[in-house]
């Protein structure tokens, strides 16, 4: 190793997994420093400086973008070598006025701002990341995807007991891995994990068990077993459109008999926000969904997507309050539902979780 790998993770999804499952591999290898949790505003970033240390042989970092001019000043106090952006997405789109190009413009001063000679790793999956500016990047770019040609690809993707498995091709052979945690686009933050360890020197044993091993996020995709078969999928920490719609996907996959989503405002969209939760519930009607009920004054708007794409009517009900909306589940709870919940940390949906936990 001729320098220190210092590590940027950066997009509008993923960001906290892909990092967590980053440093989970390298410490089967290195000692390293990894920026807790999802604390990823510059103010974090300028703590790490007093942190990181001499005998740290590498460093995993998340670099959150918030307002403009995020990135760079994430940049400015810490230059990464490598760089990784999970994707781009409308995750605090309120701040480019709902405009994609303007999120893909800040996400560009990772590159930007990150050695020039170093590594990138982008998603070939995502088409938004096209819009990524590399000008002046002399580095090495290397993709991940499921779907488009890619440097890491992932096939024979599959759902198992306590979460994924899938294979992807190394040096020429096909190597197969589990990751603890549902959904296809966890498989996305996983293939990014696997591509920048193994560029670092990790074999694939050490890549599996680092995997296997990583820490599980509190509040993303947590599947809870209650009384009565009741399953309950605890996604409550943060949401926009693209992450909702994964776990509407993880929702219809994990359950063959009643689904019930739950779903929340979600917030920093601003002018993109009615589009977006229209979006999410356009997605709702065209899956096997049986029940949604929505919370918010913009959750509202997800019912009305739905509605207008064609899922009926009456299986939609809106609620003003978590008052209202547990006294319902209290009447027409059943058994072997399985229930997504999920909104905006500011919704505080994580207390519907809490009712429901009490309740069964």
């Amino acid at each position: 190793m001729k320098e220190r790998p210092i590590i940027a993770v950066t997009g509008s999804a993923g960001k906290s997994t892909t990092k967590e499952m980053i440093a989970s591999i390298l410490k089967n290898k290195w000692t390293i420093y990894k920026s807790k949790a999802n604390l990823n505003h510059y103010r974090s970033t300028q703590k790490h400086i007093q942190n990181i240390k001499q005998w740290h042989q590498g460093v995993v970092l998340e670099f959150g973008m918030g307002s403009k001019g995020s990135i760079a000043k994430h940049c400015k106090i810490i230059k990464p070598t490598i760089g990784v952006v999970t994707n781009v997405g409308s995750a605090h789109a309120g701040y480019f006025r709902g405009k994609v190009r303007g999120i893909a413009k800040e996400k560009s001063n990772l590159i930007k701002g990150m050695k020039q000679d170093g590594l990138l790793f982008l998603n070939a999956d995502d088409p938004n990341s096209r819009l990524l500016d590399l000008t002046g990047f002399k580095g090495k770019v290397v993709k991940i995807g499921c779907r488009k040609k890619a440097d890491y690809f992932a096939s024979n993707i599959q759902y198992a007991d306590k979460g994924m498995t899938f294979d992807v091709n190394i040096n020429g052979k096909k190597y197969s891995f589990f990751i603890p945690v549902f959904g296809s686009h966890h498989v996305l933050n996983a293939l990014f994990a696997i591509a920048v360890t193994h560029q670092l020197g990790c074999n694939t044993e050490e890549i599996k068990k680092g995997l296997k091993n990583t820490l599980k996020m509190k509040r993303r995709l947590k599947l809870l077993h209650l009384k009565n078969k009741v399953k309950v999928i605890d996604d409550t920490y943060s949401s926009n459109p693209q992450a909702a719609i994964a776990a509407i996907r993880v929702l219809q996959n994990i359950s063959s008999q009643k689904r019930i989503a739950i779903l929340g405002s979600m917030f920093s969209l601003g002018s993109y926000s009615v589009h977006g939760h229209k979006k999410v519930g356009k997605y709702i009607a065209k899956k096997k969904i049986d029940l949604l009920y929505t919370l918010g004054s913009q959750g509202k708007l997800i019912g009305e997507g739905a509605i207008s794409a064609g899922f009926p009517k009456e299986n939609v009900k809106h609620f003003d309050t978590k008052e209202r909306l547990h006294e319902e589940l209290k009447k027409t709870l059943e058994p072997n539902s399985t229930i997504l919940i999920k909104g905006s940390n500011k919704m505080k949906m994580h207390r519907t979780v809490r009712f429901l936990r009490r309740m069964l």
